[in-house]
């Protein structure tokens, strides 16, 4: 078809917007083709300059405008056989794209990430028995055909597997006529869930809860609901009751997790619960599974969708229900393009849609604690670990008073408590959140520091794979042997442990146990990782190492002692959640333990025993914490009692970073309320070679932060060249 402008004088014209995912302030104008019928929500092809674009019809259609010119106006291409967008998603767009101040265009391109999925859908060929018998008959024929006389469509490899023959054979019948082809679809479809297929059996508590949840669901409106269960309580059968009561209203389910890398317990759980595999949605799919979940949630045939936080983008036909499972979790947030918090956002997505919205969490975020505590949330406690399972006893150690040896990390208190645990049969656990063998590496004659080159952090050492890396732009290089600035050789030290230098001293100190290591950085694969972990629930390791990957809602029913290592590492780099996040780290991985018949036990090392963290954390006195940090964030003005945004510049030229950034901050208009802090360098001020400046912008909670930064940015001249500007509504990272 042209995509040149088209007019027709013997025809009203007819006109409709087009929203397009790219960097446009706007909806586009295009002509509707007299043949076409198209209502908001159609996907459609257009042409843009010298390229056709996929875009979506965001308005009703009508008579152009007085101030358009139809004869400007180009036509549209294509209308794409689809389910449209339903009003519900593109009201979620606009309002993600106004609240981020984002163009509109850029979050509906999070929902056009499979344009595959638009087209017809592909066809394989398949055969049937036509019923007639070739003159030459062989066994490896009569095979064939007594297993396509069976019934069913059978593709040509999948006939000759069962028949035990070549593929020639399979062809030389379909020459024959003995087989005829018979178009099959090449995705396969989602088993639909059975609701009763395996009820639980839950402790009164858990049905308490659970009727909290299915009572928001029969309401078939929007609400909040905080399900708020210690570790261990099984949360994730409470609120698979809520599911199993929205698909009996057969509407759809959306779980999304902030690790899906790590579900395989949990999807477990859910398959064993609905008879079903639910419908996975992540950035390891390959294109044809995207292709398959992306139709069949659009068509309403995917009836739960387990997903990484970009699955609040799927073209749901009909969703009833959100799961935010560990809500608390950093991964929720996407620091870069459109930075949204997709805890957040499904609260709006709900909200709009008008069902329930369920975060799930055993150490809320402060966000969504205060929310419950004002009545905004609804919250459905679960204070008991179910079954005979009690919480760990958690004790510290004072490293002031019980340091370990020279150059080792471990406490004689934990290595003690660690070999009565191995002696038991017991599985341990020692944690420590920092990736790698060292956090630096320098030059004991010069003082020379390993550092990235495109980034001002230091380089990490990874000794198993005898290289160094970058943790913020992913740069590597091989270990040296010797000193690049002085070029002195043996000189290199490493200083400060990560999980692969406290491998080595476990190594030693356990000699005959069997060790695991668990840090992304050593998982090869998803598979090798769900293989591992496999592996330790059954006992195939005695002493894991681990980062933050353990922490995530595994159950590893022998693992009885949680060793803490260097528990204050996150306490002191200027972010003002940092005590938030520790606590919940240390609560989640010292839930680890004691999750079955036998109690478990958790020991903290610590340099800082008076910290009211630390202190709540051993009274596992959680109202303590919470109270200390929200009167902390209250007298600060700090969300959620006040409103925070970043803007930050970066250019490869730190000058003309500085110079917009310090322009910036002189027309940032004067309001009640409101402070501007900066511009400073960020604490990460080199990044993958761009510099970065930072102005903070905090306001009391009842001023219209978005609209001052409207305001202030019109005033702004637009960043040219290599220059850019980011703006971070809500930030959670201060680096």
């Amino acid at each position: 078809m042209s995509l040149l402008p088209t007019a027709r004088s013997d025809q009203q014209h007819r006109c409709v917007d087009v929203l397009l995912p790219l960097a446009l302030p706007q909806a586009y104008s295009y002509l509707v083709p007299h043949d076409m019928m198209l209502v908001p929500g159609d996907y459609v092809r257009v042409p843009l300059g010298p390229r056709a674009v996929i875009g979506v019809v965001w308005g009703e259609v009508g008579a152009p405008d007085d101030s358009v010119d139809p004869a400007k106006l180009r036509e549209i291409s294509e209308r794409f056989d689809s389910p449209a967008m339903n009003a519900d998603q593109r009201a979620f767009v606009d309002w993600l794209a106004d609240y981020t101040l984002t163009p509109p265009g850029l979050v509906l391109r999070m929902g056009l990430r499979v344009p595959s999925a638009l087209g017809p859908e592909r066809q394989d060929v398949g055969y049937v028995a036509s019923g007639d018998v070739p003159e030459k008959i062989t066994a490896q024929r009569t095979r064939v055909l007594e297993i396509a006389a069976e019934g069913g469509v059978w593709k040509a490899s999948e006939l000759a597997r069962q028949a035990g023959v070549s593929a020639g054979v399979v062809k030389g019948l379909v020459e024959l006529g003995a087989l005829m082809p018979r178009p099959i679809p090449s995705l396969l479809p989602f088993d639909e869930p059975k609701i009763d297929a395996r009820v639980p059996v839950l402790s009164g508590e858990q049905a308490e809860a659970a009727g909290v949840l299915r009572a928001q669901v029969q309401k078939e409106d929007y609400s909040a609901i905080l399900l708020d269960g210690v570790t261990g309580s099984g949360k994730t059968q409470v609120y698979l009751e809520a599911v199993a009561a929205v698909l009996a209203q057969d509407r759809q389910v959306l779980i999304l997790l902030p690790e899906i890398a790590l579900t395989s317990q949990f999807l477990e759980a859910l398959e064993q619960r609905f008879d079903a595999a639910p419908a996975p949605w992540h950035s390891a799919l390959s294109p044809r599974e995207r292709e398959r979940v992306w139709r069949a949630v659009a068509r309403g045939q995917a009836s739960i969708v387990v997903g990484a936080r970009s699955a609040l983008f799927l073209p749901f036909a009909d969703l009833g229900l959100i799961v935010v499972d560990e809500e608390h979790d950093p991964a929720f947030k996407q620091e870069e393009g459109v930075m949204y918090h997709a805890r957040d956002m499904a609260v709006v997505r709900a909200s709009i849609g008008k069902f329930p919205v369920i975060l799930s969490t055993a150490t809320p975020s402060i966000e969504s604690h205060v929310n419950a505590e004002r009545g905004r949330y609804i919250r459905a406690m679960l204070r008991e670990r179910h079954g005979p399972a009690q919480l760990p006893d958690i004790d510290i150690i004072d490293m002031r008073t019980s340091a370990p040896g020279t150059g080792k990390w471990l406490s004689p208190e934990l290595i003690e408590a660690a070999n009565v645990t191995l002696e038991q049969n017991e599985q341990v656990l020692f944690f420590l959140n920092r990736r790698g063998y060292a956090p630096l590496t320098l030059c004991r004659k010069c003082g020379h520091r390993q550092q990235c080159t495109q980034c001002d952090a230091w380089l990490v050492e990874h000794r198993f794979v005898q290289q160094m890396m970058c943790h913020q732009c992913g740069f590597t290089i091989s270990t040296p042997k010797m000193c690049p600035e002085c070029g002195e050789a043996d000189n290199l030290v490493a200083c400060g442990p990560g999980v692969e230098r406290l491998a080595e001293e476990v190594k030693e100190a356990f000699p005959d146990a069997r060790l695991a290591i668990l840090s992304s950085d050593l998982m090869r694969s998803t598979a090798m990782l769900r293989e591992t972990l496999k592996d330790i629930t059954d006992h195939k390791f005695d002493i894991i190492i681990g980062t933050q990957l353990v922490a995530k809602g595994h159950h590893f029913p022998q693992l009885t002692l949680v060793g803490v290592i260097d528990a204050d590492i996150g306490l002191n780099n200027g972010d003002p959640r940092a005590a938030e996040r520790t606590y919940q780290l240390l609560w989640q991985v010292s839930g680890r333990a004691g999750r079955a018949d036998q109690p478990g036990r958790a020991l903290v090392q610590t340099y800082l025993p008076e910290h009211s963290l630390i202190k709540a954390l051993v009274a596992k006195d959680r109202d303590q914490f919470y109270d200390h940090e929200c009167r902390a964030r209250e007298e600060a003005g700090l969300p959620p009692y006040g409103r925070l945004a970043s803007l930050i510049i970066s250019s490869p030229d730190q000058a003309q970073a500085n110079h917009y950034a310090n322009g910036l901050a002189r027309i940032a208009p004067g309001a009640r309320d409101v402070v501007v802090f900066g511009p400073a360098p960020a604490p990460r001020a080199l990044i993958r070679g761009r510099y970065r400046y930072r102005l903070l912008v905090k306001t009391a909670r009842d001023i219209n932060l978005q609209a001052y930064l409207r305001s202030w940015l019109d005033q702004a001249p637009k960043p040219r060249g290599k220059l850019q500007l980011a703006v971070d509504v809500d930030p959670q990272s201060f680096l």
